[in-house]
């Protein structure tokens, strides 16, 4: 085997090996987010929600959005979409109404109740980020570094779904 060839397995081992790794931290990350807004929430006293629904709520804000496009948009990620709205819903987060144009379609915006849930999430994510910026755990231009690089590989990823048979 010629050394070129020896030289690209050990970098590609050693690509595998930093990709993998990183894999698993974006799914801890996930995880240890949802914990965060769980934990968040039982301070305040809000224990009918959970972490799911609550990071729902903060991703609609002030927008009227369909099931279809909460997907879409990135705004969830999870294949119980309608068992959440249909409880948010239910527990007075949430409005709902048909479309006037395509009756299946169902448009969903939040109601004061649920803007205090995003108000909550939202004054969270505020702290954390003053408290990562002036504690010197990341700043501006490692938070781009790293908003950048996470990008590509969901540009990348989304091609491989679109252009892969």
């Amino acid at each position: 085997m010629s050394i070129e060839l020896q030289k690209g397995m050990t970098s590609n081992k050693g690509f595998m090996t930093g990709y993998l790794e990183a894999l698993s931290l974006v799914e801890r990350l996930h995880r240890l987010l949802l914990d965060v807004i769980k934990d968040e929430f039982e301070r305040v006293g809000v224990l009918e929600i959970n972490a799911v629904q609550a990071l729902l709520l903060f991703n609609i804000g002030d927008n009227e959005v369909t099931a279809g496009e909460l997907k879409s948009r990135g705004y969830y990620q999870g294949s119980n979409v309608s068992y959440n709205l249909k409880k948010l819903v239910e527990m007075g987060y949430m409005h709902h109404q048909r479309c006037e144009i395509d009756r299946r379609s169902v448009r969903v915006r939040l109601t004061p109740r649920g803007r205090e849930v995003r108000d909550v999430v939202s004054d969270l994510f505020a702290r954390h980020a003053e408290g990562l910026d002036t504690k010197g755990v990341i700043g501006l231009d490692g938070i781009d570094d790293i908003t950048i690089s996470l990008k590509r590989v969901e540009r990348y990823w989304t091609d491989q779904i679109r252009y892969i048979y």
